[in-house]
């Protein structure tokens, strides 16, 4: 398995800058935050993603992945979340990324049935998209579909390689999933993993690697038994906690845990 971290860690922080702390720390990835706050978002035009995407390639670090908001199960119209899907689906391929995150955000009034339809037909749409450009997208376990139980429920009736799950393994847990289960639902689908820690259910406030409540070692341990060998990404929600220790001062750690862990699993 792969190391990455998630710019939601670094709030605005320059590109320089990420992969600095990227190649000092050990990291060969990072998962870019597409908000109009960062620098790297789907306004961005065509020379800036270019330098981007040169920048990352000259620090040997991999664009791992576009972490957007679209929500697959908003309610609506189709025709709004398809062009935000697609908007992020194309910025990922010119910075060279593997995928594309997603959220579910279904309304909680409607029938989980017709949110997974509608969340379904919607991804069934742009996965032609994303595989004509060579990206998945990857519908996380989030709000609404928080367990790879609801997820599968959604990307099982998909039926296309190019859509797939993005487990954060802070919602399954949060969801009453135990990760061998989520990873049951999830593996035909899985592109990636979010790692992160915690103290509780009630205190979601990012802690370093290790250092909280969730089963990362049953994580990594379920992963390294059915021989899946994709990335690791660390998620520091730095950006909703202002309060959180700055992530740059536990980079190190946090790989140095993921590192035991992998070890320990093996």
């Amino acid at each position: 398995m792969r190391f990455a971290f998630s710019t939601l860690g670094v709030p605005g922080l320059p590109i320089p800058d990420v992969l600095a702390l990227a190649t000092a720390h050990g990291y060969q990835g990072v998962e870019l935050r597409a908000h109009p706050e960062e620098p790297v978002h789907p306004g961005l035009g065509p020379a800036a993603r270019a330098e981007v995407a040169a920048e990352f390639a000259a620090a040997g670090v991999e664009v791992m992945g576009v972490a957007g908001y679209a929500r697959a199960a908003a309610p609506g119209e189709d025709a709004p979340v398809l062009d935000e899907m697609r908007r992020l689906l194309q910025l990922a391929h010119d910075l060279g990324a593997s995928f594309v995150r997603v959220f579910p955000g279904a309304d909680p009034e409607l029938p989980a049935a017709e949110s997974d339809a509608i969340a379904a037909r919607r991804l069934g749409t742009v996965a032609e998209d994303a595989a004509a450009l060579g990206v998945r997208v990857l519908l996380e376990t989030h709000d609404s579909h928080r367990t790879g139980a609801a997820a599968i429920r959604v990307l099982g009736p998909v039926g296309h390689r190019m859509a797939g799950a993005l487990w954060d393994v802070m919602h399954t847990w949060l969801g009453g999933e135990q990760p061998a289960e989520t990873f049951a639902a999830l593996a035909p689908h899985l592109g990636y993993v979010q790692v992160k820690d915690i103290a509780s259910a009630e205190d979601t406030a990012p802690l370093p690697l290790g250092a909280g409540t969730l089963p990362l070692s049953d994580c990594v341990e379920v992963l390294s038994r059915h021989g899946w060998d994709g990335w690791l990404c660390w998620e520091y929600e730095k950006r909703w906690y202002e309060d959180a220790a700055p992530l740059p001062g536990l980079l190190t750690a946090g790989r140095d845990h993921l590192t035991r862990l992998l070890t320990e699993s093996a």
